[in-house]
């Protein structure tokens, strides 16, 4: 028994585990905690069947080895993981990946070098899809970094023809140049993850964030050994949405009530309901938090959150990802560049050029949401790993002062909330002006101290490079350049 099933649907799953036939599953065979969990999925994803957690994999067609420009094995490379503090078997001989190189006229989309592939795990059947370009500046030296889309199940290539890549998608499926794209300071790989998403594919998939992240581990170990000209440059990791994980459920009343600087969208008794519901939103967060493993606690805690702070607001019709605005395109979430994205990339030619071996690409995907969330994974404290990582990595966390499913409130709330020895000063510090380099226009407020930095963007959502390309673009590079770093 594997996947969803054999975390959560304990019951059931005992009944089936002898003879297992794919869609044998039925609700009434669901009982306990097991039937809490699928009600609380249910209520959460619209449309949700059992049976779509026993999807084959994505429609994909592997290709030969031969057709790949080259190739590096795991089982060549000597590593390991740390978990919890301690080393243990990385399992990388699991591994392996195929690559090859991109030509740059055959698309259009740059004129830098550029490499596809996959990365593949050979003991669980599944493959992870990658697109790296190089730094239009100067490569040698510029820094890298490791792009990774949220949703939980939303393709990085989004991002790429949508916000921060070289290229930009038009309505027509022609591109445009991105003058932009974060790739004019350094090189970037886009990665589809976790598996199921995009352009990658599998048997099975990764349900919650520490199994998505060996995936990620293996990756980048693999690619740095076979382009070892990328692999001494400083190294950054960046993404957004649920890719940074965090769910600032305690600040949806302000932020839809008026107190985010935009005016209020619900009225005055939806907002007081909204309050009232946040101690009990906090305390089924804390049972999470002491109880991490308790998948059903952690389901029921996320369902009850988002039933009483954002379907209020969504059932307004205004964006959850731009509230100066209304949903106009709910099938491509409020973005309908995300239709031409999917459009573009299913041309044929497109998926020759890059090696894609799925046939039918789809942005984001509810399946491996639906996942995430019941595995528990919404309400899971990750965020208290930020401070053993602040130890020794410098941490940028930016936010759209109109978007409202990841708000600037909540946002800062929680840098300010984090316990590591730079707290108090950090939470002490107020909020400062921030001018563009060139163009000296304020394109937001910061904060940082000792390695944490906290920036609020003006006039822009969700998909902050999206909004606003120029002003994304001057913060990617002064943090590059250390200015909010000391």
């Amino acid at each position: 028994m594997k996947g969803l099933l054999s975390l959560l649907l304990v019951g059931a799953a005992n009944a089936l585990a002898a003879s297992y036939e794919p869609r044998s599953l039925t609700e009434d065979m669901l009982q306990g905690k097991e039937k809490e969990v699928w009600d609380a999925i249910k209520g959460e994803i619209p449309g949700a069947q059992l049976d779509d957690y026993f999807n084959p994999p994505t429609a994909h067609q592997r290709e030969p080895d031969e057709k790949w420009d080259g190739k590096l094995e795991g089982k060549s490379v000597n590593t390991l993981w740390v978990e919890e503090g301690k080393d243990k078997p990385s399992g990388i001989e699991e591994y392996g990946m195929r690559f090859k190189t991109v030509d740059p006229s055959s698309l259009g989309v740059d004129n830098v070098t550029q490499y596809s592939g996959y990365l593949d795990n050979k003991k669980n059947g599944q493959h992870l899809f990658f697109w790296f370009f190089e730094s239009r500046r100067d490569p040698q030296y510029d820094p890298v970094i490791l792009w990774l889309n949220g949703g939980p199940g939303c393709s990085s290539m989004t991002s790429l023809f949508m916000e921060l890549g070289p290229a930009r998608v038009g309505q027509d499926l022609k591109l445009t140049r991105n003058p932009n794209s974060w790739n004019n300071r350094a090189s970037i790989i886009f990665l589809d993850q976790p598996v199921n998403v995009g352009f990658s594919y599998g048997k099975s998939g990764a349900f919650n964030t520490p199994s998505a992240s060996k995936d990620v581990f293996a990756f980048l170990t693999l690619f740095f050994k076979k382009f070892p000209q990328y692999a001494l440059q400083d190294f950054h990791i960046a993404g957004e949405s649920y890719a940074g994980h965090y769910i600032p459920f305690a600040s949806y009343p302000p932020m839809a009530c008026g107190k985010g600087g935009y005016s209020a969208v619900l009225d005055q008794p939806t907002c007081k309901a909204m309050e009232a519901a946040v101690p009990q939103c906090q305390k089924e967060i804390k049972r999470c938090y002491d109880k991490p493993t308790d998948v059903a606690t952690c389901v029921k805690g996320a369902k009850f959150c988002k039933d009483a702070l954002v379907r209020p607001y969504s059932r307004t019709g205004q964006s959850i990802y731009d509230i100066r605005g209304r949903c106009e395109d709910p099938k491509d979430l409020c973005y309908p560049i995300l239709g031409w994205i999917a459009k573009y990339l299913n041309q044929r030619h497109v998926q020759k050029a890059i090696g894609a071996e799925v046939s039918h690409f789809k942005g984001c995907s509810n399946h491996i949401s639906s996942q995430f969330f019941a595995h528990g994974d919404y309400n899971q404290p990750f965020h208290r790993k930020i401070p053993g990582i602040l130890k020794d990595v410098n941490v940028l966390v930016y936010a759209g002062d109109a978007d409202y499913i990841c708000n600037w409130l909540g946002v800062k709330e929680w840098t300010e909330a984090l316990q590591w020895p730079g707290r108090h000063i950090f939470r002490r510090k107020n909020l400062s002006v921030v001018y563009h380099s060139v163009n000296k226009w304020p394109l937001g407020r910061v904060k940082y101290h000792n390695g944490l930095a906290f920036l609020q963007v003006f006039k822009a959502g969700h998909r902050v490079p999206y909004d606003q390309p120029e002003n994304a673009l001057d913060f990617f590079n002064r943090w590059l350049a250390g200015e909010w770093t000391p």
